[in-house]
């Protein structure tokens, strides 16, 4: 363990030792095929340029340049070079351009022209480039492609290259390209060595089989594979698939849901919601429990089915659902239970089906059959079909096997009309309305017969081979006796008590659903597992930190180039803590002056807070019609804007813009643009702003740089 521990220190000694000898060396002219002096034009610089033989070779701490001309400022130990310009790092980095500045004193290069930065894995293209060797890290704001083997080829406005951890970091329109998937996302991180990505902000990744979507996420680039959070959805084959977390694998056609998920089938005009859920394309199959239930529409009504387990499988025109245990189903016009249901889509079928538990069959228990409610009438029986018309989209019929029982409560009494038989068939009308029963073989009645005003004329009781029953305005109409064996009417005062209810009767009104919320009451309590995920993007620190600035300034104070330099200049805006002022234009805003005192007790902030529902906006614009700038301002409070700069005219483009999910406490944004001369003005916009949102806003900063 101590070799070991004294091994490291040595190793971090050593690379602190090379980078300090590295930033104390002066640069190195190793050749050049001429030297010249201007010291009107170039004060203190040896002007080198290349012969016929050779190109200008500099050397500067284990990195080598060629070039055909160079500037080189001694005294400050910088060098400017022009035309087929070549940096050497050992036998990892090469980069090519057709300008570069490097100053020896803080070892950061400044690139442009067809800048192509390459190590053996990437390959970076861009127009400017920053190379900071001291840190091992390139960055680039004006737009850059970075070429990664098997990865793919990644597009950004923003990119930053830590060398020593192969990680990228991209910002703003990224685009990721491969053979297998395509990737948009605000911000990118990506490790080259493994091929991990991490997404932040509105994403989307597109293969050929699905679209994902997120705004928090990581994917695989080499086994295919990721997971989605924050607003996730999958879309495919006509299917949407949202939840709190969202599992892919492109390889296996696979994805898997956790939390609040919905499943919605266009085609079939169907949604499934559960809270775990597993997905399988290939067989086009959906596994999904924890408070699992299917909706349906029909006819403009929706019919609810809930279950422990719920399984959908089979292509749309072979759709088949089934659901198990404690399986309940509803409708507004229909309800019920059973052990599980079986529904072919195609067909029309839904089956009802109960699986007797072991010792259900005892004596003087009642088994739990399969119901069906329809208005006022419950159905029992040992299976249930339910057929529905799949052209008209409405029901049809129902079926009830074995032990068929109907029971509906008389409508002025408190007793109860009865049949039973070995078979029930039932018929619905266009209403989806029951409206003529018959039970078949061995069939027995109890019925409470009323006259015209209601009034009790007798109860009847009678068996017979087979019962037809009219059913209207959810009552009993007429029943028809057909084989009759026997049959009596009793006045009420004469009806044996003890033959009030047939065998096997078992009203269940209790357990009758009555809304959708129904279907839940005898779950038991649903815990969800806490989902981690990826903690918030936290954006990173200035590429340019002070110390590197202040080496800057001091090294070519005496000279004019500024490409490399981040000097501190005045701020471009006016009245930068007076939102209220009439210098920021508005638009479906409202702005509070002097609401609090900033974090650094020193500014008076702002409120803004929108008026309308969405796209409140207020800006700035500035008398600039090209260079690079910078924005930086202090911003809280709650809800979603968007910041930027950008066109002040035409057709109001964004030369860049940052979205922000505002935190409760100060945060400082910033963001830069490059700006081409276009004709029109730069102007400073905070949108987005909605009317349920309040921004605590100051300390705007704009400069040009």
């Amino acid at each position: 363990m101590k070799t070991s521990f004294s091994l490291n220190i040595l190793l971090l000694l050593a690379v602190f030792v090379t980078q300090y000898i590295s930033s104390q060396q002066k640069i190195e002219i190793k050749y050049s095929g001429f030297l010249t002096y201007d010291e009107n034009k170039y004060p203190g610089a040896r002007i080198l340029t290349r012969d016929d033989s050779e190109q200008v070779h500099i050397f500067h701490g284990g990195t080598d340049m060629w070039c055909d001309k160079a500037y080189y400022y001694g005294s400050d130990n910088f060098i400017e070079a022009y035309g087929n310009v070549k940096m050497i790092q050992g036998d990892t980095i090469n980069m090519t351009s057709k300008y570069v500045e490097y100053s020896g004193e803080n070892q950061l290069a400044f690139a442009s022209g067809d800048v192509i930065l390459t190590d053996p894995s990437s390959t970076i293209t861009t127009d400017t480039l920053y190379f900071d060797r001291e840190r091992q890290q390139a960055f680039y704001r004006s737009y850059g492609t970075v070429v990664k083997d098997s990865s793919g080829t990644i597009t950004s406005k923003i990119g930053r290259y830590y060398m020593q951890e192969k990680k990228y970091r991209f910002i703003e329109d990224v685009v990721l390209t491969n053979p297998e998937a395509k990737i948009v996302t605000d911000y990118f991180d990506f490790y080259s060595d493994t091929g991990y990505a991490y997404l932040f902000g509105p994403s989307t990744i597109t293969t050929e089989e699905s679209v994902t979507y997120c705004e928090k996420g990581y994917y695989d680039t080499k086994a295919k594979t990721g997971y989605a959070m924050k607003n996730a959805k999958i879309d495919y084959d006509g299917k949407e698939i949202v939840g709190d977390s969202l599992y892919f694998d492109q390889n296996r056609n696979f994805s898997s849901a956790t939390n609040n998920i919905k499943i919605t089938d266009t085609l079939n005009n169907s949604v499934v919601k559960g809270h775990h859920a597993e997905v399988f394309k290939a067989k086009d199959s959906i596994y999904i429990t924890k408070r699992a239930y299917a909706i349906t529409e029909q006819e403009g009504d929706s019919l609810y089915i809930h279950g422990d387990t719920l399984m959908v499988t089979g292509t749309p025109e072979k759709r088949i659902t089934r659901v198990f245990r404690n399986v309940k189903l509803y409708k507004s016009d229909l309800s019920g239970k059973a052990d599980s249901i079986h529904v072919n889509h195609e067909s029309g079928l839904t089956q009802l089906i109960n699986i007797n538990a072991p010792g259900s069959n005892a004596a003087f228990s009642t088994a739990r059959k399969p119901i069906l409610w329809n208005l006022g009438n419950q159905m029992t029986g040992d299976t249930i079909h339910l057929q529905s018309d799949t052209e008209r989209d409405k029901m049809d019929s129902l079926i009830v096997f074995n032990h068929a029982f109907l029971i509906s409560k008389d409508t002025l009494g408190n007793g109860f009309n009865q049949i039973n038989g070995k078979k029930l068939v039932g018929l619905f009308n266009d209403k989806n309305e029951l409206y003529h029963v018959d039970i078949i073989k061995n069939a027995q009645s109890i019925y409470y017969l009323r006259d015209e005003n209601g009034d009790l004329v007798g109860i009847d009781k009678s068996k017979s081979g087979l019962i037809n029953i009219l059913i209207h305005d959810n009552a009993i109409e007429e029943v028809r006796k057909i084989n009759q064996v026997d049959g009596t009417i009793y006045p009420e005062s004469e009806f044996p008590k003890n033959d009030k209810i047939l065998k096997g009767f078992d009203w269940r009104e209790e357990e009758r659903l009555n809304s959708v919320e129904d279907l839940f009451k005898d779950d038991p309590p649903l815990e969800l597992p806490i989902i981690k995920g990826l903690d918030d993007y936290v954006p990173e620190n200035d590429f340019f930190d002070e110390k590197k600035i202040k080496q800057i300034k001091t090294t070519r104070k005496s000279r004019n180039v500024k490409k490399v330099s981040k000097p501190i200049l005045e701020n471009l805006l006016s009245k930068p803590n007076s939102f209220e002022h009439t210098v920021w234009k508005k638009a479906k805003v409202l702005v509070e002056a002097n609401c609090m005192v900033s974090i650094d007790n020193n500014k008076i902030v702002d409120k803004i807070k929108g008026t309308k529902i969405k796209n409140g906006y207020i800006y700035q614009y500035i008398k600039k019609k090209k260079g690079d700038f910078q924005l930086s301002i202090w911003l809280k409070g709650q809800g979603n804007i968007q910041l930027s700069l950008q066109e002040h005219g035409d057709d109001y483009t964004n030369y860049s813009k940052l979205k922000i999910d505002l935190k409760d406490k100060w945060v400082k944004y910033s963001l830069e643009c490059e700006k081409e001369d276009d004709t029109n003005n730069l102007r400073v916009t905070i949108s987005q702003i909605n009317s349920s949102e309040n921004i605590y806003v100051y300390g705007a900063y704009l400069i040009q740089f």
